[in-house]
């Protein structure tokens, strides 16, 4: 009999490198406020908002974070 072995996840990545911003779609020709902080910037997200790169891993590290506690509370997502 042969066991299913378990998947390990794997590791996070570093600092910084959560994002892939390498393709020209997440640059623009003007400046815009970040949605996140304010400070203009000519990137832009995956929806095409102005976004800097650390802001967004920042607020998907505090979503993430934010839904793993609420799991944990509530044994459920939501």
């Amino acid at each position: 009999m042969t066991g299913r072995r378990r998947r390990r996840a794997p590791p996070p990545p570093p600092p910084g490198a959560l994002l892939d911003w390498g393709d020209s779609s997440h640059w623009s020709q003007n400046e815009r406020p970040c949605r996140y902080c304010g400070f203009p910037t000519n990137l832009r997200d995956s929806k095409r908002s102005p976004a800097h790169k650390v802001c967004a891993e920042d607020a998907l590290s505090i979503q993430a974070r934010e839904a793993a506690d609420a799991y944990q509370q509530n044994g459920q997502l939501g």
